[in-house]
């Protein structure tokens, strides 16, 4: 069994904040921990433009505080988000999130992440595998 709490995290190689300081994810579980999924809670700040685009993973995302706007940039198609809003990125679609006040998350990500991930220029995570 594992229990984890956001405090034990925060300021550990497990939280981590983006280099503009615009978002930060707290990973909860990473693919070290073996159970075929990773989870994190991130939060996005107000006022931000956040572009990404997983083509190696899937995504699942569920606003639990905060109010804004996601955009599928491969669809053209616009969606309000509030806290209960949820969305999954099964095709992989490239989308920009555009808080209008403080957001925060909780993210599956399929295959699970390891923690070293940095984002591309294009947004996009590349696929680093765990040794078996």
């Amino acid at each position: 069994m594992i229990v984890r709490t956001t405090e034990e995290i925060t300021g550990t190689e497990r939280d981590v904040v983006s280099e503009d300081g615009q978002w930060r994810s707290k990973r909860i579980i990473l693919a070290g921990d073996k159970v075929g999924f990773s989870f994190h809670e991130t939060t996005i700040e107000p006022g931000t433009v956040n572009e990404f685009h997983y083509a190696n993973h899937v995504e699942a995302v569920w606003l639990v505080e905060g109010t804004g706007k996601l955009q599928d940039l491969d669809n053209d198609v616009e969606y309000e988000l509030a806290p209960g809003s949820m969305y999954l990125l099964d095709g992989h679609e490239r989308h920009r999130v555009l808080p209008e006040t403080r957001m925060r998350m909780l993210c599956v990500f399929n295959p699970p992440v390891t923690g070293r991930e940095v984002h591309d220029e294009n947004g996009v995570y590349p696929l680093i595998e765990e040794p078996a």
